[in-house]
């Protein structure tokens, strides 16, 4: 019984004695290793394209018809797919897609395009792969939400749209429309007070 407790009792003396092997004194050197991101471009406002194959916006009316008549990913009918929207005075042109372009919609103010957007096949184009191709060729959107991922500059706003709609907007005459319409409704609101007033 002695014999164990002297031998307990050298084990706990023995013990602090042995050097603790860490790996400072083993000659290792610690060291952290970050693993880079995949290297994406940064969005260049100026890059954002205002054309998809031979449509593009600003284009003219006739100028329009006749690319979309060119164009074998469309099945364009010229006239029957043009209509004018008199409340707006825009002009409209939706057709209808071949293969990847369910449906294709292109609206017109002053006679100049400055709406495209194309509807695409769920059944044979996937939301990723749209959007994998936009981040490579102009970087990370500036707003990214469920509904929509967005690439905007001062004159252009390209959007893709779930379910899969790409859309180009010329945000100079859209916001123009807007401000217009904005005016409108306050004159018509001015007009209706004015109306009341004579009660």
């Amino acid at each position: 019984m002695m014999k164990t407790g002297f031998f307990i009792l050298l084990i706990f003396l023995v013990i602090p004695v042995i050097p603790a092997y860490t790996q400072e004194n083993l000659g290792i050197n610690q060291f952290e290793y970050t693993i880079p991101p995949p290297e994406r471009p940064t969005t260049d406002p100026e890059v954002l394209s205002r054309q998809f194959r031979e449509l593009f916006l600003g284009m003219a009316l006739d100028d329009l018809k006749t690319a979309l008549m060119r164009d074998s990913l469309f099945l364009f009918r010229g006239d029957r797919d043009v209509s004018f929207l008199p409340i707006r005075e825009q002009t409209l042109v939706e057709t209808t897609g071949l293969s990847y372009i369910r449906r294709a919609y292109f609206q017109l103010s002053g006679g100049a395009t400055f709406i495209m957007s194309f509807s695409l096949d769920t059944r044979i184009m996937d939301h990723y792969s749209v959007f994998t191709t936009f981040v490579k060729k102009y970087g990370e959107p500036q707003l990214l939400s469920p509904g929509e991922a967005v690439w905007e500059n001062e004159e252009t706003r390209v959007s893709i749209e779930r379910p899969l709609t790409v859309k180009y907007i010329d945000k100079t005459v859209f916001d123009r429309l807007i401000e217009e319409s904005y005016i409108q409704e306050k004159r018509e609101l001015l007009r209706r007070e004015e109306f009341l007033g004579d009660f």
